[in-house]
């Protein structure tokens, strides 16, 4: 197998290679010529002669939730919803405990999807009648919590300042007053959860973390990613002008930036044992919370 990243996410690569000919040949599926695109949650491997994206969850994984997963992006597809469509097969597949589902490869260009490009999507599916499966009910606060306490890689008054300030925060959000409806939401919208489909169009994909909730976390997520990854306010100013709606002129922003920026720092701390490398991006994170510094630049992880 070619890989494009050090190691695969913390799989162990024979392992990996398994549960992916076991996982491919239950769905006539050939892996000559598998690839690894990503690796630092999930396996996601391409098979380019089949056109098929393989996306193998972490041994433990619940498959209810993947399974969940799946019926919820076939709803979606059958309302016509912009989504990167599933590969026609019964799935998820469970091989040894990994749950394996399979998806259309949508061909890339070089540049990733747009902010502005997102809008639309997102605005359709925060208007979405109810799903007929019943979702998660959306929870930052305690995410965070459940990293911090799976988090190996920090020192403990490095965890008492992250547990504290997520205390805090958790204080600031029961004031907060929410102004739009709840309703279905990504909960992880960003430019590399969206895929390109022609004609400046764009699916969103990687509902793992589809939940329900307030719209105001999906669209503090997208001005984040715009923010600390430098892509600019301009860039981000044409996703709210699309949008319909800016968050950052609603009272509950700072608090829930500041939330949803937690908790980036903190599910990728609690993956360094997978990805040694991230180690110092996550320390120099955690040294920007301390001194407050709201604009400084963040490195992908």
């Amino acid at each position: 197998m070619t890989q494009t990243a050090p190691a695969p996410g913390g799989y162990d690569e024979s392992e990996m290679r398994q549960v992916l000919e076991q996982g491919c040949k239950a769905v006539g599926l050939h892996v000559s010529d598998a690839r690894l695109l990503r690796g630092h949650t999930n396996a996601v491997i391409l098979l380019e002669k089949e056109e098929v994206v393989v996306k193998i969850a972490r041994r433990g994984s619940r498959v209810t939730d993947v399974t969940r997963t799946v019926e919820f992006v076939r709803w979606l597809m059958d309302a016509g919803f912009p989504t990167v469509p599933l590969y026609p097969v019964d799935q998820p597949v469970v091989v040894d405990q990994h749950a394996i589902t399979f998806w259309r490869y949508l061909p890339q260009p070089a540049e990733p999807v747009a902010a502005a490009q997102l809008a639309k999507p997102l605005h359709a599916l925060h208007t979405l009648p109810q799903p007929p499966m019943s979702l998660p009910v959306h929870d930052n606060v305690a995410a965070i919590h459940q990293s911090i306490a799976a988090i190996t890689c920090l020192s403990s008054e490095e965890l008492s300042f992250l547990s504290e300030h997520a205390t805090a925060l958790e204080g600031e959000l029961g004031v907060v007053t929410f102004e739009l409806p709840p309703s279905v939401i990504q909960g992880d919208p960003q430019h590399r959860n969206a895929l390109h489909a022609g004609d400046a169009e764009a699916v969103l994909c990687d509902w793992d973390t589809v939940a329900f909730g307030q719209p105001e976390w999906d669209l503090v997520t997208v001005e984040v990613h715009c923010r600390r990854f430098g892509h600019g306010k301009q860039h981000y100013a044409a996703f709210a002008d699309a949008y319909g709606w800016d968050v950052t002129r609603w009272s509950g922003y700072r608090t829930l930036a500041a939330i949803r920026e937690l908790r980036m720092i903190t599910t990728n701390a609690r993956k360094v044992h997978h990805a040694p490398d991230s180690l110092g991006e996550v320390q120099r994170r955690v040294e920007g919370l301390r001194q407050r510094d709201h604009l400084a630049g963040w490195n992908i992880l």
